[in-house]
């Protein structure tokens, strides 16, 4: 059984996980079943796995996706695949540990992946801030409540009954753009939304002027002496 730190094993595959361009979902969602597995094994430092159990662990549908991923994950160094092709047998899996230092992430070029001499050192801390950066960018992708909305309408000197015609309209389809394209900042989606209804606004405004300007047209030629 390998001595693992769970935590700082997470941090540093999570953090080589947001530098490396080669993943997608289904490698990351395969690695973290791989190592629920690993885990249940208390960290043995070989372990067999069943097909089946990891493709339900990572809501893997396809095999051909699995042997792809696995693969590749196995050739990018994340884990060792021994594939067995014994039916009665399971393949086996080797994981490398992805481990951190005091404020240090690790990038990997070798099998033992552990902070070391000669290996080369990412500081954290700016993966840290990026990932506070990008939390407060996701946050404008909706509102949290509709008070919040309504008191930027307020600012904005627009009435309470238009910021919850927003509001319900929006939570209705989910936060999205024509219910397709998810919002990335709904305070400008509402900004749009007060330029659209002034615009609504005085085109009623001026129908209705011109509706009454024709009610008042009269002709100068009336003959009074003809009947209604």
């Amino acid at each position: 059984m390998q001595n693992v730190n769970f935590i700082k094993h997470l941090k540093g595959v999570f953090f080589q996980f947001s530098k490396d361009n080669r993943l997608n979902p289904t490698h990351i969602s395969l690695y973290i079943a791989l190592f629920q597995i690993w885990n249940n094994n208390r960290f043995l430092e070989e372990f067999y796995i069943n097909r089946e159990e990891v493709m339900r662990f990572s809501k893997i549908g396809s095999k051909s996706t699995y042997h792809k991923c696995i693969k590749e994950l196995s050739h990018w160094k994340y884990i060792i695949y021994y594939p067995s092709h014994n039916p009665y047998k399971g393949s086996k899996i080797k994981m490398f540990k992805f481990e951190t230092s005091t404020g240090q992430a690790l990038v990997h070029n070798n099998t033992n992946i552990e902070t070391s001499s000669g290996q080369a050192l990412v500081s954290i801390n700016k993966h840290i801030q990026t990932n506070r950066n990008n939390k407060n960018i996701n946050k404008l992708d909706q509102p949290k409540n509709e008070k919040i909305v309504i008191d930027f309408f307020k600012k904005e000197k627009w009435p309470i009954i238009e910021a919850q015609k927003f509001f319900n309209h929006y939570q209705g389809i989910g936060w999205k753009v024509g219910g397709k394209t998810k919002i990335v900042n709904w305070q400008a989606t509402a900004k749009n939304w007060m330029i659209k209804a002034e615009e609504i606004k005085n085109k009623e405004t001026n129908k209705s002027v011109s509706q009454n300007q024709d009610n008042l047209k009269t002709s100068k030629n009336k003959n009074y002496n003809e009947p209604l």
